[in-house]
């Protein structure tokens, strides 16, 4: 180099990213803005301004939305043995439609997830066939207690699932001193159906044949507190972290507000958004399903507790039955309606009218299930985070319909429905699963869980 020359700088190689989304809204932990995302290799590998000319492909996303990967924990899928309700492709195929990027897939099958080996054929039988990511619950018995420390790291376990109240399948575990054996067991966090079956035991003659309103009488709001505070006594003796699924009254909300340093809560679309009157004059049976739709005061008081931070997390609850089955005569009927496909739209209307901000609809959908189940690389918008991303459009109008729903069933209770906000695209560790409604190739994984991480 002569002397007083000035050195010259190397030249930078450009960054090549498989794909770039360019000029969206990005809402992540710093808030929103616009921003672009580079993804390599399945992973978010840049956030900022990004070149043209510097992605195999390109996407515009002017004028949309960009969310971290929606997460539904709370599905019913219904594979094995009662595929012709759903399956892990049909289920999966609906999720991405709707935005959502992975989900926790419930134990109550034919035969149920409740060993190692069930456990593993469902982890087969998903791979790289489901839309999007994946993980399964074990189910709890009365018999395999002393194997669920070992089932909840499993490969591809979201945790454990208690049914302390009879719903669907044969998981029921009602007696206190299984549960108290259950909560001593385990490690991780784990999820509780929570209503009282020796008070649904009394209370059966309530039921009116042909009459689906009954259902919301006869499993009413005090089996439901019951349970969950028996199961929080338990869980603070045993000094356990419990899950408490789809919370459907008031007083149960305003007593789960004093146990937040154990007990994690979620809701539903469905009870936050449908009164059990006016759905079951509507829907008939297709409106029934456990817990029972409340009435406006419960409904209220849900808001009441997602207003103010209680809530952790939104869960679809997604479980189909076919129309033929739904059309039989109460109390003849399966409990549960299809979801997944709807949480997306359904509470994005619930944002435009004011009702939560956007910020708090992340916090529930992908924070808030990384935070409270300890998912690897999901749940943000950062960098070294898998690619999983909800692409939406708040502006657009849409009138949902049975049309629209990619679940085997064919329908949704929402069918007829007017909302504003729609999913436009899911992203799926980098890959499309779904864009402007069209379907990429499947490529399901499991998710990965902190606590159960291989150790090198």
């Amino acid at each position: 180099m002569a002397a007083g020359e000035a050195p010259q700088e190397k030249p930078r190689l450009a960054q090549i990213f498989d794909l770039v989304f360019k000029g969206g809204t990005i809402v992540n932990q710093a808030g929103e803005g616009l921003a672009d995302i580079g993804v390599r290799d399945g992973r978010i590998a840049e956030i900022g301004s990004i070149g043209e000319g510097m992605a195999g492909e390109t996407i515009d996303a002017s004028g949309l939305h960009i969310l971290p990967g929606v997460i539904d924990t709370q599905v019913h899928f219904r594979e094995p043995g009662l595929e012709h309700k759903e399956d892990l492709e049909t289920g999966s195929r609906s999720a991405v439609l709707g935005g959502v990027t992975a989900v926790f897939e419930m134990p109550n099958t034919r035969p149920p997830t409740t060993s190692a080996e069930a456990l593993a054929a469902k982890v087969a039988a998903a791979t790289g066939r489901m839309h999007c990511d994946f993980a399964f619950f074990v189910g709890a018995t009365r018999d395999n207690v002393d194997d669920l420390a070992e089932l909840e790291l499993q490969p591809g376990a979201a945790g454990v699932k208690v049914f302390m109240g009879s719903s669907t399948g044969d998981l029921l575990v009602d007696g206190e001193e299984t549960l108290a054996r259950i909560l001593a067991t385990i490690r991780r966090r784990a999820a509780f159906h929570s209503e009282d079956e020796t008070r649904l035991r009394e209370r059966m003659s309530l039921q009116r044949e042909g009459d689906p309103s009954s259902h919301s009488e006869w499993r009413d709001p005090e089996a439901a507190l019951a349970a969950t505070m028996r199961l929080l006594r338990l869980a603070t003796a045993a000094g356990r972290r419990v899950h408490v699924l789809h919370v459907s009254t008031g007083a149960e909300m305003q007593f789960l507000a004093t146990y937040k340093d154990i007990a994690s809560v979620e809701v539903t679309p469905q009870h936050l958004t449908l009164t059990a009157d006016e759905a079951y004059a509507a829907l008939g049976t297709k409106a029934q399903m456990n817990p029972p739709l409340r009435d406006r005061y419960h409904r209220e008081l849900l808001w009441w507790g997602l207003e103010r931070g209680v809530v952790d997390v939104l869960g679809s609850d997604h479980a189909p039955h076919t129309l033929e089955e739904k059309s039989k005569i109460y109390p003849a009927t399966p409990s549960g309606m299809p979801g997944v496909q709807t949480l997306v739209p359904v509470m994005l209307d619930h944002v435009n009218a004011g009702r939560l901000s956007l910020a708090r609809f992340v916090d529930l959908t992908s924070a808030g299930p990384q935070r409270i189940f300890g998912i690897a690389g999901k749940g943000r918008i950062a960098v070294g985070y898998d690619a999983d991303l909800t692409i939406v459009d708040l502006k657009a109008e849409r009138v949902i319909e049975n049309r629209w729903i990619g679940s085997k069933c064919g329908w949704t209770p929402f069918a007829g429905r007017r909302v504003k906000g729609w999913p436009v695209g899911t992203l799926v560790r980098g890959r499309l699963a779904m864009w402007q409604g069209e379907l990429g190739p499947a490529c399901g994984e499991p998710v990965r869980f902190g606590e159960a991480l291989p150790k090198a």
